[in-house]
């Protein structure tokens, strides 16, 4: 299974569509059962849904707080995908609390509405999960800048990022610093940047005027990365354990803290010695 919903040129994650359906699930359950007493517990839940988000993109920031320290406008693009799902839920449900404790007649609506919104989220999550494909290192034959044939499968042995991108991409262009940064911090990972369909100059010559040092840039003149993994959409971020299996994956600009964070889960996942995680910054 997709991470996300492709229409044309709209890429939705999962995760996301997720949030929105339980939050709209669990917000109509909750009126339903106000109807009876005579109260709507909707302005009270979305303001739990609001404050979820606040406080799941606040407690994210903080954790990587260094690497927003640099760009700290980067804290209002919420396009890198930066969020502490958990630490947002507790927020909604501690608000919600606090609710009905001045609000008595709220109780059972807006623990409706916030309870099965919470369970909704849940469950779905783990259905992410357990429906994800199993997919794993191809053996595509790719083509390095200097002309050597190269197979995705021999990175296999340690954990391998594989970007997949063009130089015409514009999220393309603003996130190869951040790869450029973290393959020069993680020895102990591969960092693979899968060009597609262009030439072997154009791509010398992107390098070039971005002062870009990148190691294992790869040519897919027939985009058959894209149809491998099911992915039309750039740029695609694929994070692959030691043993060449699909982890995780980012459809979408990376920034630094995003970075970071699908790293650590990545070296976790891979289980790596400690003296590699400590390289993760």
């Amino acid at each position: 299974m997709n991470s996300s919903l492709q229409l044309g040129p709209l890429v939705v994650p999962y995760s996301l569509l997720l949030v929105l359906v339980s939050t709209t699930v669990g917000v109509y359950l909750g009126q339903r059962v106000g109807r009876r007493s005579g109260v709507n517990p909707e302005p009270q839940a979305v303001r739990a849904f609001v404050l979820a988000l606040l406080v799941a993109r606040v407690a994210f920031v903080w954790q990587y707080k260094d690497a927003y320290l640099e760009s700290p406008w980067g804290v209002l693009d919420i396009r890198d995908g930066g969020w502490d799902a958990q630490l947002g839920v507790i927020a909604a449900w501690l608000y919600s609390l606090v609710v009905i404790r001045r609000q008595v007649v709220m109780r059972k609506p807006l623990l409706i509405a916030v309870g099965c919104a919470t369970a909704l989220w849940f469950v779905g999550s783990i259905a992410l999960l357990v429906l994800r494909d199993d997919v794993r290192l191809p053996k595509l034959a790719l083509q390095a800048l200097d002309g050597a044939p190269t197979s995705l499968a021999s990175f296999e042995g340690k954990p391998t990022v594989v970007n997949i991108w063009a130089t015409w991409c514009p999220p393309c262009v603003r996130e190869m610093p951040v790869l450029q940064r973290a393959q020069a911090e993680h020895p102990e990972i591969h960092f693979v940047f899968l060009n597609q369909g262009e030439s072997p100059e154009k791509v010398q010559r992107f390098l070039v005027r971005y002062s870009l040092s990148l190691r294992n840039v790869l040519l897919d003149a027939k985009g058959q990365a894209g149809a491998q993994f099911n992915q039309a959409a750039l740029p695609t971020t694929l994070f692959f354990d030691a043993s060449g299996r699909l982890v995780d994956q980012r459809v979408g600009e990376l920034s630094r803290a995003t970075m970071a964070q699908r790293l650590a889960a990545l070296v976790a996942s891979s289980g790596q010695p400690a003296a590699a995680r400590s390289a993760a910054p």
